[in-house]
């Protein structure tokens, strides 16, 4: 029966070693080049960990949401091409520029204060964001050719350079996301009627990057299929060639041998059938783990299979095992690779009504990641 070292209450391991295969084969997959998405912390493995393995496993760039990611990476000595694309109303770009950081740009404004922080000598590197239909941030398609002539202008005064046009796909079915793709031609078009020549041309992420070819483009953005998660309903990480890097699992704190009828946690939505053993886990949704699962989220302690009983709590949750031989320490795994027979995170994800890129990217800052590379 597997144990915990001693003193761990819980922990996420975080196999590098799997992020960067993962790269190398969807980089097999896509042909192009591959700009690593390592937001939220790297979709809650660490976004150093995750960047420097990206960037080992043949990914070029990296992608965060916002100038404040991209500035803790360049202070982690990460020195890769980093782009950032969710900025607050009002926001400067002194120190984006000064490190280096790329700005995806989705408003006049922006470009405004982009070009204010670029000088001939050290210029604002730009991604311009079109607008192709989801409805988000991203240059409305009336202000395409206005955006446009005046990026033209300013890298003409050599203000800043539009080294890249982007934009998002919805995922919703192919003929919603071809139709986004003709829209982002479009504004391809515009840009080049004005003058601009980016280089590089991004829409897809991973899920279109896989299924539909014809949007890859020059590069595409990969974020959780570098995890080891897969974007799809129909297809798991294995059919894919993936291996997940996140392993959560805790020291199973007590055990206790009950009667029939005993209710378990709050509200007792669960009681006992019969006299069993109710195992203790040390993690509940203060670190992440959805309240939403309770009664239905998988756990393996001693490679037997089970399931949370009764509510998930702040702290902890319980596990009703029956007559299988528990005791304190042994390790309760909540996900990670299920061909090394652990749950998944898409069962949490299932179980809760979420998503696989929420589970992981929800777990808290009080569960300790440790490095490994299996």
């Amino acid at each position: 029966m597997g144990r915990m070292p001693a003193g761990v209450m819980r922990e996420a391991t975080i196999d590098v070693g799997a992020i960067e295969a993962n790269v190398r084969q969807l980089r097999r997959m896509v042909g192009v080049e591959v700009i690593a998405v390592v937001k939220a912390d790297g979709y809650g493995h660490g976004a150093a960990r995750a960047a420097g393995a990206a960037l080992a496993g043949g990914a070029t760039r990296l992608a965060v949401v916002e100038v404040a990611e991209g500035l803790a990476l360049r202070r982690a000595g990460i020195d890769a091409p980093i782009l950032a694309w969710l900025h607050a109303p009002g926001a400067t770009f002194g120190e984006a520029v000064e490190r280096g950081i790329e700005l995806g740009i989705s408003t006049l404004d922006q470009l405004t204060a982009a070009a204010a922080a670029g000088t001939a000598d050290r210029p604002a590197i730009v991604h311009l964001k079109l607008e192709t239909g989801l409805g988000r941030n991203g240059v409305a398609p009336a202000d395409w050719p206005i955006v446009c002539a005046e990026a033209a202008r300013l890298e003409r005064l050599g203000r800043l350079r539009v080294l890249g046009v982007f934009s998002h796909l919805s995922n919703t079915s192919h003929d919603d996301d071809r139709a986004a793709l003709r829209a982002f031609e479009e504004g391809v078009a515009v840009a080049s009627a004005a003058g601009l020549s980016p280089r590089l041309r991004h829409l897809a992420a991973t899920g279109a990057a896989i299924d539909l070819p014809e949007t890859r483009l020059d590069c595409v953005r990969l974020g959780i299929g570098i995890y080891g998660l897969s974007p799809f309903d129909d297809r798991t990480s294995a059919d894919l060639g993936l291996r997940p890097a996140m392993t959560l699992r805790a020291s199973v704190a007590a055990v206790r041998r009950v009667p029939a009828g005993q209710g378990v946690s709050y509200g007792y939505t669960h009681r006992t059938d019969a006299e069993t053993t109710l195992a203790l886990v040390p993690l509940g949704y203060a670190d992440g783990v959805p309240r939403q699962a309770s009664g239905r989220g998988p756990v393996t302690i001693g490679g037997r299979r089970f399931h949370a009983a009764g509510r998930i709590a702040m702290d902890q949750f319980v596990v009703d095992v029956g007559d299988a031989p528990v005791a304190v320490g042994d390790e309760a795994v909540l996900f990670g690779d299920p061909t090394l027979g652990a749950p998944s995170a898409t069962e949490w994800a299932d179980a809760a009504g979420t998503i696989n890129y929420e589970v992981v990217t929800r777990i808290g800052a009080r569960v300790p990641r440790r490095q490994v590379s299996a």
